[in-house]
């Protein structure tokens, strides 16, 4: 196919081509309903503004609208000889309407088409992950709630510290999520700004409106100066990526717990055996392959923003065609992430937790604080009851019933606080799907 900037009928090198192209078409078909829309936004505003006629834009709207229809269906194919998506389209275009077909570029620039389309793509991506992350809030709050009362011990430097509870634990990762849907939610706003209109970076000459597609497009705002709109690219994508690397922090750090409670010498929480593997000659094995992949996975999630960072940061404003790597280094990970929560979701409904933990001997010490407490409670000073419960515990002489924890503050053992967590979080997660 004749690339859109060509003037001549002179092919272009193959080798260049190929080179030039990468994996565009890869990942084109993500932004194909994207590219339509923009079109379809752009032609409404060049009729509005007399710069083409209501019957040129109703022509190439039909048009348009054809190929949305099948894209949503399925059947519209990614031309394996286009540059990209957006020069299929306006092929298309021409094809259907002669040269009313080539006038859908009056006015814009591919920088500007291909930033607009990224854009809405990452828009509804921000939702489905925050769609994704609300499924998985709504297991943890629950099993919270279910287990608030089942203890566990806590640590510290992965020693025994401080007694916990299966509630104290799952609440903590609920809470985690509701900070990571906020900075999902701050990156949301910083994305949902019109770019379309600056064109190659440096606006137009033409009178457009850039209200009109700011509007139709459903974007909060727009990126005003023209500079900086091109200046987004790269940027957007970088953004995303710093907060879906919280959130595979988020899940990582979790899949790790689920895979130490699991092991034998612990031996908090177990999982149906359809929800872990075994070993080809250790026939007693159960290994957290699932929760394993989640923590791997997550961990180059987290690598993300550093490579968008080397890719992008040396880079003047303009475009520069280096930003077109950002979609195969992001749009990878977002399906990965995607697929982390989807499994976490489908697995940690089965989980087991196991009742009376604390009961075991060498538990006992984990009560040391709780004795100090009841020692300055009964009019020792903290210190002086320090002293005396380490000498008793140096000397073999610590004993502690477990009794009823009378933990009664906000965020402890007896006051979870899983309304006010899930309150807020809904809030948030509400502006974000909205």
């Amino acid at each position: 196919m004749k690339k859109i900037w060509q003037k001549d009928d002179l092919a272009t090198n193959i080798l260049v081509n190929n080179f030039t192209v990468g994996k565009d078409l890869d990942f084109d078909e993500r932004l194909a309903k994207y590219d339509v829309k923009g079109s379809m936004a752009h032609c409404k505003m060049l009729a509005e503004t007399g710069i083409i006629s209501n019957e040129e834009s109703v022509q190439m709207l039909s048009v348009l609208n054809d190929i949305l229809n099948k894209i949503e269906n399925g059947s519209f194919e990614i031309d394996k000889d286009a540059e990209d998506i957006h020069s299929q389209i306006e092929a298309i275009l021409i094809a259907e309407l002669g040269d009313t077909g080539k006038k859908i570029h009056t006015a814009r620039s591919r920088n500007d088409q291909v930033l607009l389309d990224i854009k809405l793509y990452l828009l509804d991506e921000i939702r489905e992950i925050t769609a994704l992350t609300d499924d998985f809030f709504q297991i943890l709050i629950q099993l919270a709630d279910q287990h608030k009362n089942v203890l566990l011990p806590g640590y510290t430097h992965l020693q025994i510290a401080m007694p916990s509870s299966f509630g104290l634990w799952f609440g903590a990762y609920a809470e985690a999520l509701l900070d990571d849907v906020e900075m999902l939610f701050s990156v949301k706003n910083i994305i949902n700004k019109n770019p379309l209109g600056s064109a190659a970076g440096y606006g137009s000459s033409f009178p457009i409106n850039r209200e009109s597609t700011t509007y139709n497009l459903g974007f909060q705002s727009m990126n005003y100066n023209s500079v900086y709109a091109q200046m987004t690219r790269g940027k957007s994508e970088k953004l995303l990526a710093m907060s879906m690397a919280t959130l595979a922090g988020t899940l990582g750090k979790f899949a790790y717990d689920v895979c130490l409670y699991l092991n034998q010498n612990f031996d908090f929480i177990s999982f149906p055996k359809e929800f872990t593997t075994g070993s080809s000659i250790m026939p007693h094995k159960k290994n957290p392959d699932i929760f394993e992949l989640v923590r791997a996975r997550c961990n180059r999630i987290q690598s993300l923003p550093n490579e968008l960072i080397l890719l992008t940061n040396n880079l003047p404003s303009g475009y520069h065609r280096d930003v077109q790597l950002t979609k195969e280094i992001l749009f990878p990970a977002i399906d990965s992430l995607k697929e982390c929560l989807e499994i976490l979701s489908y697995t940690l409904p089965n989980i087991q937790v196991k009742d009376g933990i604390l009961e075991d001997e060498k538990y006992k010490y984990l009560f040391s604080v709780e004795k100090i407490n009841e020692e300055v409670k009964s009019g020792s000073s903290f210190r002086d009851a320090y002293v005396k419960v380490g000498q008793e515990i140096e000397n073999n002489e610590f004993d502690f019933e477990i009794g009823d924890l009378d933990h009664t503050h906000q965020g402890s053992i007896g006051n979870l606080c899983l309304d006010k967590i899930e309150y807020q979080f809904n809030k948030l997660k509400n502006k974000l799907l909205g």
